[in-house]
């Protein structure tokens, strides 16, 4: 039987969201919680149905990688050629 001490403790598991909630807690897009998965900063810790659930820490754990680095450029620099016209006289 259970002491009455361990009943008045909350679980150690740790409540799983899903995506969307994921983004309004983490303060991003749905979008950028399914682009963190792709790019490997966040893993689903379940799924319901299709709907990937996650750990509140771990959403936040992966905003803090991401946002510590510098953001990268996401359009190529405009090419420019080197001047190859010579003057002739």
């Amino acid at each position: 039987m259970l002491s009455p001490t361990a009943l008045s403790r909350p679980a150690a598991v740790p409540a799983l969201i899903p995506g969307p909630l994921a983004a309004e807690e983490a303060g991003v897009a749905p979008a950028t919680i399914r682009k963190w998965v792709q790019l490997g900063h966040l893993r689903a810790a379940g799924k319901a149905g299709r709907a990937q659930l996650f750990r509140l820490e771990d959403v936040f754990a992966a905003e803090r990688a991401v946002r510590g680095r510098p953001r990268t450029r996401t359009r190529p620099r405009p090419h420019t050629r080197p001047h190859t016209r010579t003057r002739t006289a």
